[in-house]
């Protein structure tokens, strides 16, 4: 038996994804493998429950509803985007969590969750630290974004990107079904980072007919430029999509929308987005064609359960599993990451990444990985997506619905 000194306590954060829970299960199914008296515990609403003590004893839920778990769609454990002050500055969270952690001997803490919730990981590991509480704090990635530095990629991403694809190529057999012009914009989600509408640029291998342009965040957006560029695809083929980040700035820095400044801020102050679809419709619209329709794929794309990847779900509870066996390795404030080994046939491992080297920072597209003409993607960004999105899960019962179980925890 592993040397294990106590209670261990999950927690998401930050946005769902279709795998989040599949991370949480592997934290608690590994945990639980252990064969200790110790007990596991998760906590609801992030860190925001814990501090209001919306802590529960995983083993007031029966078996099956554990294992239910890993197929649950959106964060089962639910979420918040609380901000921990820096504990130079005011140190109050902090001494209340340092309080239940002890009253619940929480020696192992494992938070889900992407950029934010590993800022906030690194925090408490490092004020534990200082006030000497031995707690053992690692960070499970957690992100459709894909943006978190020092892992290959993030669960979540996967599965969104297979999602988002799965749609375009839907889209793109929609607007070939007439005769006349027809353009398509869809508007995916990518603050400061275009992975989830560069994932789209693997239909153009799918489909080599396919008149595709890509606008990612990496890219400073030029009007001019956008509207040549539409021109131009439409002189090749008058059937075009085009897939856009919900982010794109222009040389200002700013974030492009058809009004200024109408964008609201969460607690982290990050903006709060949506709208650059419309502001292309329109401009298409007065410059180009009137058949220009738009689809805005909103928050499905985050937990489309229905059309997840199972390389993103095994990676998901894997990453969760490692988590267990570092801490109890003896790390802490650390992120398990994921490594791509370099065979080939892909495979994915998990490495250690200090919290430090992660929270704060984003990781782009590469800029090698985007065309020449800033409108699409390369060779090397298809290779990258391609088995990120591949396997199946059924995830679907005989009357054609998600199989749901309500679990009850988890709220």
């Amino acid at each position: 038996m592993k040397d294990i000194k106590g209670n261990c306590l999950v927690a998401q954060s930050g946005g769902p994804s279709s795998v989040i829970n599949s991370s949480a299960y592997g934290v608690i199914k590994e945990f639980l493998s252990l064969d200790s008296p110790f007990k596991a515990f998760v906590g609801l609403y992030g860190i925001k429950g814990i501090l209001d003590r919306k802590i529960v004893n995983i083993e007031e839920f029966s078996k099956d509803s554990i294992e239910a778990l890993r197929y649950m769609p959106s964060s089962a454990l639910g979420s918040c985007r609380y901000k921990l002050a820096n504990y130079e500055d005011n140190d109050e969270d902090y001494i209340r969590l340092i309080e239940i952690f002890k009253e619940l001997d929480i020696r192992y803490f494992f938070y889900i969750g992407g950029n934010d919730s590993m800022d906030a990981a690194y925090k408490i590991s490092k004020y534990a630290e200082i006030l000497g509480y031995d707690i053992k704090v690692i960070g499970v990635p957690k992100t459709i974004d894909n943006d978190l530095v020092e892992t290959d990629h993030c669960p979540g991403f996967g599965s969104a990107a297979k999602y988002v694809s799965n749609v375009g190529l839907e889209m793109w057999f929609d607007i070939n079904t007439y005769e006349k012009d027809s353009i398509m914009i869809m508007e995916v989600m990518g603050r400061d980072a275009g992975w989830i509408a560069a994932s789209t640029g693997i239909l153009q291998k799918l489909v080599p007919n396919m008149n595709q342009l890509i606008y990612l965040p990496e890219v400073i957006f030029d009007r001019n430029k956008f509207l040549e560029d539409v021109h131009k695809s439409l002189r090749n083929n008058n059937k075009l999509l085009i897939v856009t980040s919900e982010g794109l700035k222009g040389k200002n820095g700013q974030y492009i929308n058809i009004d200024d400044n109408c964008y609201e801020t969460d607690a982290f102050g990050h903006k709060q987005l949506g709208g650059i679809g419309k502001y292309l419709q329109q401009i298409v619209k007065n410059n180009i064609t009137s058949s220009v329709k738009l689809s805005e794929i909103g928050v499905i794309q985050r937990c489309a359960m229905h059309c997840i990847s199972k390389t993103d779900l095994s990676e998901a509870e894997m990453v969760g599993r490692a988590s267990v066996n570092y801490a109890l390795e003896g790390y802490t404030g650390y992120m398990a990451a994921l490594q791509r080994e370099n065979h080939e046939e892909y495979n994915c491992i998990t490495k250690l990444s200090k919290l430090e080297d992660v929270c704060n920072k984003v990781k782009c597209v590469p800029a090698h990985w985007i065309n020449e003409y800033k409108n699409g993607v390369t060779e090397d960004m298809i290779n990258y997506i391609k088995p990120l999105i591949t396997g199946e899960v059924n995830t679907l019962g005989e009357d054609g619905l998600l199989r749901y179980k309500d679990v009850g925890l988890f709220r």
